[in-house]
């Protein structure tokens, strides 16, 4: 019984060497310090930090030809980490646009390091999900067509 604690223990040490002794949600070590949520403008916290800096208006019906083209991008650049209805890498998109504004998504998809360093809510996601989104390398035009393409996902269903 003593030996196998002391394998255990002998183990946990190796681990804790291993990993440099970095917690996986800590920020990468050339991140910005975080941003206090004060210090944030009440656009910024409701949409996001980034490149998208005024609300964007949905029509009252979806358009069904942005909702193809982001359809496309969605399932080449972001389905290896993100379901509708289930949490997997990332968190379950279903039902996001009525969770947070189109802005939100938007600049979350376009600018995912300074979401994750400064604003609450994405800190938040990267705490539960301890993996950070990747800056994907999409024009404004297509985060806007997955934008579009999320309006006709809903949480329960997936469609």
């Amino acid at each position: 019984m003593r030996h196998s604690t002391v394998v255990l223990l002998a183990t946990l040490s190796l681990l804790g060497a291993c990993s440099g002794g970095a917690k996986p949600d800590a920020a990468p070590a050339d991140a910005a310090p975080a941003q206090p949520a004060s210090e944030l403008t009440a656009f910024q916290m409701e949409n996001g930090i980034g490149p998208v800096t005024t609300a964007i208006e949905l029509g009252a019906s979806v358009d069904h030809e942005k909702a193809e083209a982001g359809k496309k991008t969605f399932e080449g650049k972001c389905m290896a980490c993100h379901k509708m209805t289930e949490r997997y890498v990332g968190p379950a998109l279903g039902g996001v646009v009525g969770k947070r504004t189109p802005a939100y998504v938007m600049n979350m998809i376009l600018n995912p390091e300074e979401m994750y360093t400064k604003h609450p809510v994405a800190r938040q996601l990267l705490a539960e999900h301890m993996t950070q989104m990747p800056n994907l390398g999409l024009t404004q035009d297509q985060a806007r067509e997955v934008v579009e393409y999320l309006r006709t996902q809903s949480a329960t269903t997936g469609s």
